[in-house]
């Protein structure tokens, strides 16, 4: 297949604990491309404390590498947004318009700590609803709560949340419990779409292996779904279903 949309990728250099040179960052590209990705969106990480990334400094770090990139002959297009970590400082900026949505603005990418939810959480996704984000929650398989028992993401998904899968889970690259929690959770039809979150150019082959084992376990319509219809709609804000 082609045609597949990255909605979460690390390929940006030197700015996070994705790519780390300029090199790394062509050759995640140039692999992303090889298996079906024609659009990559680059999602690092604004984490206060860890990351001390805001948007302007991830719009100069993007813009630095957009020549590069055209330079390098990238089969994929890219684009900008940000993993936005969901303490008080990120939830501000998203609602005061200072963070980064992905391109078309009516969704924005949220991650939480592993092993605890943010306190009211429901409720501030639905304040970013009202202010017209729709949160799109990162590799829910991978937080500790929704191993022992996933009906924890149900109030989420009742604000608005659009899970999105890390495929890499399916493989066991996080360990056994992120892939017993995503196989549950797509038998559940739980997700709305999926990403490589890939890191390091090492991690193309994982999702290759990835990509394969998802279409062995829902088949190819659905995983067309998951990485090419559903992503195009969230960059589109458009309804994903």
């Amino acid at each position: 297949m082609r045609g597949f949309v990255d909605l979460h990728c690390h390929w940006i250099a030197a700015i996070d604990d994705g790519a780390r040179t300029v090199d790394e960052s062509l050759a995640m590209l140039r692999g992303l491309h090889d298996i079906g990705f024609d659009t990559v969106v680059a999602t690092p990480h604004m984490r206060p404390g860890m990351y001390d990334n805001d948007r302007s400094h991830l719009e100069r770090a993007y813009l630095a590498m957009q020549r590069t990139v055209a330079e390098g002959g990238i089969g994929c297009s890219v684009h900008l947004a940000s993993e936005h970590f969901f303490d008080d400082v990120v939830f501000g900026r998203l609602i005061r318009g200072e963070a980064l949505p992905y391109p078309g603005g009516g969704a924005a990418l949220v991650e939480f700590g592993p092993a605890a939810f943010p306190l009211r959480v429901q409720h501030r996704f639905f304040d970013l609803r009202r202010a017209g984000l729709a949160p799109v929650l990162a590799h829910p398989e991978r937080y500790e709560p929704v191993w022992s028992d996933d009906a924890c993401l149900d109030p989420l998904i009742d604000a608005g949340a659009h899970l999105l899968l890390d495929v890499c889970s399916l493989t066991g690259k996080y360990g056994r419990a992120p892939q017993r929690a995503a196989e549950k959770l797509l038998e559940d039809e739980a997700y709305e779409a999926a990403c490589s979150d890939a890191h390091k150019p090492g991690d193309v082959d994982h999702v290759k292996r990835s990509i394969q084992r998802l279409e062995e376990l829902v088949g190819a319509a659905e995983t067309r779904r998951l990485l090419s219809d559903a992503p195009l709609a969230l960059l589109r804000a458009e309804p994903v279903r």
